[in-house]
């Protein structure tokens, strides 16, 4: 059996992937859990050969409390720049996107506690990505109004005008698709641009 401890956000996507799972002759879901802060006291508890967790969850996870117990992450495509951190030769991690299918995550399951590589390609690619589609200075005043700054203190900031400052949020918003300046930071946050 292979003994799986379930790490996810949301009370349904949780239970519904825990009932696919016990449909399964070689795996059983031994804990489920819904925060992060509660993961490493179900691994240290339970002691389960996969983890599956989104990535919001296992974020908040300091890397050592997971022992070695392989990790599938099932990470949001918009995301994937935030998976950087759990990219690490010294644990076995798998990456799935979080709309991946039933079987895909039970193969997932399966293949890492083979300690066998999953990844989903895409998601690889957009981690490892340097660049976002930001600039340096639009990059700059995303990051002072994110921190609550409006356009006259980022402005003074920056050494820029009004005006200025406010046509980069506007390319940025168009760049990020997002109709508002709040929204563009919230999914500049997301995709790890800034």
């Amino acid at each position: 059996m292979i003994r799986t401890l379930l790490a996810l956000d949301g009370a349904l996507v949780l239970g519904a992937l825990s009932f696919v799972l016990a449909a399964e002759d070689d795996i059983d879901v031994v804990a489920e859990v819904g925060r992060g802060d509660a993961v490493s006291a179900a691994v240290h508890a339970q002691r389960p050969d996969v983890v599956v967790a989104d990535l919001d969850v296992v974020e908040a996870v300091e890397p050592s409390r997971l022992g070695l117990c392989p990790v599938l992450v099932l990470a949001h495509p918009q995301r994937a720049r935030r998976l950087r951190g759990m990219l690490c030769p010294t644990r076995t991690v798998g990456i799935l996107r979080s709309d991946a299918g039933p079987q895909r995550v039970i193969d997932g399951i399966r293949r890492l506690a083979r300690r066998e590589p999953v990844l989903d390609a895409d998601l690889v690619v957009a981690a490892l990505r340097s660049d976002g589609p930001l600039t340096s200075r639009e990059t700059e005043v995303l990051t002072l109004t994110a921190a609550g700054a409006p356009v006259a203190e980022v402005a003074v900031s920056l050494g820029l005008s009004r005006g200025t400052v406010r046509n980069h949020l506007g390319r940025i918003a168009r760049k990020v698709g997002a109709r508002t300046r709040v929204e563009a930071v919230r999914m500049a946050g997301e995709a790890g641009w800034i």
